[in-house]
């Protein structure tokens, strides 16, 4: 794998979330699903496990692959019509089978549910660049995978990828060979402000996301530090732990707030 050359630090494993359709799910209530600005820490797992083809059944490797992270998002290009509600309404009848990414249909059991309505939110034509490093940075010393084990899955991935929700599939491979692979530099903050806008990405700053400790937490592109529920606890399957992250914006390295 290829490192930019710029900043001095860790190397950062550079994603790239654009397609159709974005979701990072939030805290659904009832059958409203909202979408985040940024993907959540269990989803970022999800994704990691899905290209290395693990099963859900595999708690402990989901656990530990989502302890060991360390990323920041940034919003390189928004949504024109902001987020998109899609209203779904469905009959569930027994024996029903649906697409699933593991490589064979899922079937359900059990009598008729009748009609199922919900609703979906998701960023339409949005692209959102996150900067990875795991920590410890070691693979199987530690029981998972490093970046380069990361950075192949996502080359060639063992089931089909998909960004947040089935519908959300990929525009632009989320993770590219080469110089754009990744980055060197001590924090995310900084990671961030060196990547280069993707097409037709919004003018600087950019609305990005990164843990506390990681980047500034006051100044004049600090929004709030607050506590993020988005870390699942893979062995019940519920969420239930949060993050310190920031909220504000990233410049490209070099400039300073005016």
């Amino acid at each position: 794998m290829s490192a930019g050359t710029a900043g001095t630090g860790h190397r950062w494993l550079v994603l790239r979330l654009e397609a159709p359709l974005l979701a990072f799910g939030g805290v659904t209530i009832d059958a409203v699903g909202v979408t985040r600005d940024f993907p959540a820490a269990s989803m970022l797992t999800g994704l990691f496990a899905n290209a290395l083809g693990w099963a859900r059944t595999e708690a402990a490797a989901h656990q530990a692959l989502q302890d060991r992270l360390v990323f920041g998002a940034r919003r390189d290009r928004s949504s024109p019509l902001g987020p998109l509600t899609d209203s779904q309404n469905a009959r569930l009848e027994p024996r029903e089978r649906g697409w699933t990414s593991w490589g064979r249909p899922e079937e359900r059991g059990g009598g008729s549910l009748g009609i199922h309505r919900r609703q979906r939110d998701y960023h339409a034509d949005a692209c959102v660049q996150l900067v990875v490093r795991l920590e410890p940075a070691g693979g199987a010393a530690e029981g998972g995978p490093d970046l380069d084990a990361l950075a192949a899955a996502l080359e060639r991935p063992a089931r089909p990828l998909f960004i947040g929700r089935k519908p959300c599939l990929p525009a632009h491979p989320i993770w590219s060979r080469g110089a754009a692979g990744a980055v060197t530099a001590p924090t995310v903050h900084a990671a961030l402000a060196l990547l280069p806008p993707a097409a037709d990405a919004d003018a600087p700053p950019w609305h990005a996301l990164w843990p506390a400790g990681e980047g500034p937490e006051t100044g004049p592109d600090v929004d709030r530090v607050t506590a993020l529920p988005d870390r699942r606890n893979w062995r019940t399957g519920l969420h239930g732990g949060t993050r310190m992250v920031v909220e504000g914006r990233v410049r490209p390295a070099g400039t300073v707030a005016p």
